[in-house]
C-alpha cells in the first residue's frame, strides 16, 4: 500500500525532455541526451526506454539508474547511422519504482524526427584542424610544391634572398632600383566530385555501402577546396546523368552540395561512361580536376570503360578511385585445414591479382588512381588533391 501511495498518489511525476540534434552525421557515432526530471519526493529507480527508429535496429537498449528526490539527470548516448534518410523516434517511457512491487510508467507521446545527412562531423574536424595547421595528425601528408603554377600578384622591392629569375627588368629599369614579381599559388580551379551510383557502388564494408563513402569523401573534399580558394562542384551518373552542381565557391555552395548528397541512392544498373563523358565535354569547358568514384573489379570491365576515361583525361587531371576489398585481402592471406578454405583462398587471390591489373593497367594508359580501402578514402582523396595542386598540373 505504502508503495502503491508513493507512486500514484500525490504530484510525484517524472517528465522527460529529448535533448536532440538537428541532424545526424552519417557513419559517425552521434551524441544524443535525454533530460529527467524527478518531482517525487523520495529517492526512486527509473528504467528509461527509448523507441529507437527502425533503421538502428536497436531492440533491447534501456537505462536503469536512481533518481534523488526532485533530482535532474541527463542521460547520454551515442549512435552510428548506416544510411542516410529521416530517422524517427517514437515514444519515450520511463518506469518508475520505489519499494519493488509497482511501477508506475510516465510516456513522452511526441515522435521526433532527425535527417542523416553526410557525414559533417569528419567535415568539421578536416576544417579544424586545416585551420590550425594539425592535418598530419589524421594522416593528410605535407608535400612540397615542385614547379608550381603561379600567378601574377603585385610587384614590390627587391629584398636580399629572393630569387633572381623573378625580377621585373623594365620596371627596375624604369624605377631606378631593383624590382621583383610577387606570385601567389594559382587559385579558382575547379574540381569536381564525380560519384558513379550504378550498381557497382552497392557493395557495403562495416554498415555503409561504397556509395557513402564516396558521398563523405566528396563533401570534405568540396570543403577543402573552397578552403584553398578552389571552386568545387559535383556530378552523379549511371545509366543517365544525375545531379549536377557547376564548380563554384560562393557562400552557400557547400549547403547546395551537402543538400544533393543527401538524396543520392544507388540502383543496380550498369553505368554508362558515354553518357558521363559526353556531359562533361559539353558542360565542363575549363580544365578541371575530375575526381571520379567508381569501382572496377576486374580488367573486362575496365575494358569497356578505357576509351572514355583516355578521352576525359586528354582534356582534363583525371583521378579515379579504386576500392580496396579489404575482406578479399584478408581471405586471400588465410589458410584452413579443409579443402573448401583453400578454394575460398585461391578464388579471393585471383580476385586480388585481378584488381591488381586493374591498377596497372589504369597507371599504364597515364590515369592517375586512389586505390584505398574505403574507410581510408577520405584521407587519400584529399592527399591526391593536394599533391596536383602542389605539382601544378591543374
Amino acid at each position: 500500500m505504502w508503495d502503491i501511495a508513493v507512486l500514484f498518489v500525490g504530484k510525484g511525476k517524472v517528465a522527460l525532455i529529448r535533448d536532440y540534434p538537428e541532424k545526424l552525421s552519417n557513419g559517425d557515432e552521434n551524441e544524443l541526451s535525454i533530460i529527467v526530471q524527478s518531482y517525487y519526493p523520495v529517492k526512486i529507480g527509473l528504467r528509461l526506454l527509448e523507441e529507437f527508429p527502425e533503421q538502428l535496429q536497436l531492440r533491447e537498449v534501456d537505462f536503469a539508474f536512481p533518481l534523488k528526490p526532485r533530482q535532474e539527470k541527463r542521460v547520454l548516448y551515442n549512435i552510428r547511422p548506416t544510411s542516410r534518410g529521416l530517422y524517427t523516434f517514437n515514444r519515450c517511457h520511463a518506469l518508475v519504482q520505489h519499494l519493488g512491487f509497482f511501477a508506475r510508467k510516465f510516456s513522452l507521446q511526441e515522435p521526433q524526427s532527425i535527417p542523416c545527412y553526410p557525414s559533417f562531423i569528419q567535415m568539421r574536424k578536416y576544417q579544424l584542424l586545416a585551420t590550425t595547421d594539425r592535418l598530419v595528425e589524421l594522416g593528410v601528408k605535407r608535400v612540397r610544391k615542385i614547379g608550381a603554377t603561379l600567378e601574377f600578384d603585385h610587384i614590390r622591392e627587391y629584398v636580399r634572398g629572393d630569387e633572381f629569375r623573378h625580377l621585373n627588368w623594365k620596371a627596375t629599369a624604369k624605377h631606378q632600383k631593383l624590382l621583383i614579381n610577387q606570385y601567389q599559388e594559382e587559385k579558382s580551379q575547379p574540381i569536381y566530385s564525380i560519384i558513379d551510383t550504378g550498381r557497382v557502388m552497392r557493395m557495403p564494408f562495416k554498415g555503409l555501402t561504397l556509395l557513402d563513402y564516396a558521398i563523405n569523401s566528396t563533401l570534405v573534399l568540396s570543403n577543402a577546396a573552397i578552403l584553398k580558394q578552389d571552386r568545387a562542384g559535383m556530378l552523379t551518373f549511371s545509366n543517365e546523368i544525375g545531379n549536377h552542381i557547376p564548380a563554384e565557391k560562393r557562400n552557400n555552395q557547400m549547403r547546395l552540395i551537402s543538400d544533393k548528397l543527401y538524396g543520392i541512392e544507388t540502383d543496380f544498373k550498369e553505368s554508362e561512361f558515354g553518357n558521363l563523358y559526353a556531359f562533361c565535354n559539353r558542360h565542363i569547358n575549363k580544365r578541371s580536376l575530375l575526381m571520379l568514384y567508381s569501382n572496377f573489379e576486374t580488367t573486362d570491365a575496365l575494358a569497356r570503360q578505357m576509351p572514355y576515361l583516355r578521352m576525359l583525361a586528354k582534356t582534363h587531371i583525371l583521378v579515379v578511385v579504386v576500392f580496396k576489398n579489404t575482406e578479399l585481402v584478408a581471405m586471400s592471406k588465410e589458410s584452413g585445414p579443409r579443402v573448401i578454405d583453400v578454394y575460398n583462398q585461391i578464388i579471393a587471390e585471383k580476385f586480388v591479382y585481378d584488381k591488381g591489373l586493374v591498377i596497372q593497367e589504369l597507371h599504364r594508359q597515364g590515369i592517375q588512381t586512389i586505390y584505398t580501402a574505403p574507410e581510408d578514402l577520405t584521407i587519400n582523396a584529399i592527399n591526391k588533391y593536394l599533391e596536383i595542386k602542389a605539382r601544378g598540373l591543374l
